[in-house]
């Protein structure tokens, strides 16, 4: 009696190598995923981080050319008197002043501008003679955070070593300077936003702070 042999079967041989060869594709192909996934996600952050500078750039640039004056250098902030709406007096309003603000830890870039603000503050502060004085004191900021309505822009939420630099002392100052540094993809880029005010109206101030003149153009 004759005892057949199977011939289209595998031996166990031939099944672990076909598993071995499986596994190293599938591997590949997972190694393959993982680094196109994380090469998708790098893009993203970074083309988040270039829109947040782009952005930036334009904002604080922007409100730096156009400004009249650089008020004061407040702890982590600059105070800038943005535009006269009424030139007339000669006197800074409330709501004409923005704060460039720096994080404590040098952290993150915000606007700080007042939609609203109270007649009787508006008032008070229009009548100083020495409104820059004022605005060099930090509780005039608390003041203003307490009663005015904020509108605060986030413009670069996360960063490393913002640092103001000025070409002269407030509110002497013409030229106005950001550096900061940003994480991407591991490596810390430095850098610098900036721009020279076109309208400098220091001549305005006499040597104690005083708006003098009745020039305002």
């Amino acid at each position: 009696m004759k005892v057949e042999k199977y011939k289209n079967g595998f031996t166990l041989v031939e099944l672990l190598v076909a598993l071995m060869v499986t596994s190293i594709i599938l591997t590949s192909v997972a190694t393959l995923a993982y680094a196109l996934g994380k090469a998708n996600t790098s893009i993203i952050d970074i083309s988040q981080k270039q829109a947040q500078l782009r952005y930036a750039t334009i904002r604080i640039s922007e409100l730096l050319r156009h400004c009249k004056l650089v008020c004061a250098m407040v702890d982590n902030d600059i105070v800038i008197w943005k535009a006269d709406d009424n030139p007339n007096n000669n006197r800074i309003d409330v709501l004409e002043l923005a704060y460039i603000e720096i994080g404590d830890d040098a952290d993150h870039i915000n606007i700080l501008e007042f939609s609203t603000c109270p007649r009787w503050l508006k008032s008070w502060f229009r009548s100083r003679r020495r409104q820059i004085n004022i605005i060099q004191r930090g509780w005039f900021k608390s003041l203003l955070c307490w009663q005015c309505q904020e509108n605060r822009i986030s413009l670069i939420p996360q960063c490393s070593n913002a640092q103001f630099l000025l070409d002269s002392p407030t509110p002497q100052t013409k030229a106005v300077n950001i550096s900061f540094d940003l994480e991407e993809q591991g490596i810390m880029q430095s850098y610098q936003i900036g721009a020279s005010l076109r309208c400098w109206t220091g001549n305005l101030l006499n040597s104690n702070g005083e708006i003098v003149s009745t020039d305002d153009d």
